[in-house]
């Protein structure tokens, strides 16, 4: 069929043309909105998954529902190399922009980019370099607000300072951090310090957070009243149902309709996650020579998107790996830590290859930090990929 007409989308955070298996949470974050907008008390909001489940997508998705609420909106993508000070003060910054237009007095708007100013110069040095932004110079500094040089003290005026100018307009401010387990865990300490205090005071200011698996358990580290701050949701692999409904409705605005057995065949190979769904409808649809697209048509594109996914999404990943983070790595996929995406024992993997656990910490603890295993529980880990260890085996690295 025309690849030009192709609806599929297997990109990084790129959106589907059919956002399947998400309604519940889009419906859950549509109350929140309206509830604190209405001065009502609500938690911020916490998604957490595998690679490749859909976790930027949704969180944009959410972004878009708030801007459709009229509230303001700034997003930050967390480094482990990067302070989140000054990210967070250029999302604000960006919030300020959507809300200063509505605003009537200008002098409310002048105040908190005084304060936004005074808590973004307060940003090291060192982490400045690499980014371009800088603070607003056309107002002044505000002096004694957000200016302590404490992160956690400086967050909580600043989120409230964005917050009382959104409650001017009867809406809110909503700040949105992709890959957050990546914050530092002192910084991350400092985020739900602030989180706890705005949401005592009733500020309409809610941060909505996405990461790893482990998130969750990183929150919970770094305070220990986290695990009621947030609500938590696991984004996972998708239902069958919501897995056929992201290939289906896409490909019926173009008139194409899948068989039966078309669906199981794409079921099996993607077990439902949302990235392999994506990659696997757009090879199919490529090598289909008409409608209604058939099991063998799937069949032949698997090889094709085989080879897609080994080099753009688990090959890239693999060439990140020290050699001895490779072998750690294999050692995991040959205990299957991805069957059924289970966690395996560090001890049965230094078992495996013959060593103590204490000796394979720096391989495993960087393989953290690189985002390539998460820790599931005390001495387990796993891949952060779905189908990562199946790819490792299937190469006979």
């Amino acid at each position: 069929m025309d690849p030009v007409r192709n609806p599929y989308a297997p990109g990084a955070g790129q959106r589907p043309p059919e956002l399947a298996g998400r309604d519940r949470e889009v419906r859950q974050f549509e109350v929140v909105l309206e509830r604190v907008a209405a001065g009502r008390p609500e938690r911020s909001m916490i998604l957490s998954g595998l690679r490749g489940v859909g976790k930027t997508v949704l969180l944009n998705a959410l972004r878009s529902l708030a801007l459709s609420r009229a509230w303001g909106t700034g997003k930050v993508e967390a480094r482990p190399d990067l302070s989140i000070r000054l990210p967070i003060a250029q999302a604000l910054h960006a919030a300020s922009r959507e809300l200063g237009p509505r605003h009537r007095d200008q002098d409310r708007v002048d105040e908190f980019l005084g304060v936004l100013k005074a808590f973004a110069l307060q940003t090291s040095p060192k982490d400045r370099k690499g980014i371009r932004w800088r603070p607003p110079y056309e107002v002044p500094a505000t002096r004694g607000r957000a200016d302590s040089g404490d992160l956690e003290l400086d967050l909580t005026e600043t989120f409230m300072a964005a917050g009382e100018l959104a409650r001017d307009l009867g809406v809110g401010v909503a700040l949105f951090i992709d890959e957050m387990q990546d914050v530092h865990s002192d910084e991350l300490s400092a985020l739900c310090g602030a989180c706890h205090e705005i949401s005592q005071q009733g500020i309409p200011f809610i941060v909505v957070g996405a990461g790893l698996p482990h998130l969750p358990a990183a929150l919970s580290a770094s305070k220990s009243y986290a695990e009621r701050l947030f609500r938590y949701v696991v984004v996972d692999r998708l239902e069958r149902a919501d897995a056929d409904r992201a290939l289906t409705v896409p490909a019926a605005t173009e008139n194409v309709e899948f068989s039966p057995e078309a669906l199981d065949a794409l079921h099996e190979v993607t077990d439902g996650y949302p990235y392999f769904v994506q990659a696997f409808g757009k090879a199919t649809w490529d090598v289909a020579p008409k409608s209604p697209i058939q099991a063998d048509d799937v069949k032949v594109a698997t090889p094709d998107a085989e080879a897609e996914l080994a080099v753009g999404f688990f090959g890239s990943r693999y060439e990140r790996a020290t050699p001895a983070e490779r072998e750690y790595m294999r050692a995991m996929a040959e205990l299957g830590a991805d069957i059924a995406d289970h966690p395996v024992s560090t001890s049965d993997v230094a078992t495996m290859l013959g060593r103590k656990p204490q000796s394979l910490s720096p391989a495993r603890d960087s393989l953290i930090k690189k985002g390539l295993v998460y820790a599931a529980e005390r001495g387990t880990v796993a891949f952060t990929v779905p189908h990562f260890g199946k790819f490792l085996r299937s190469q006979h690295m």
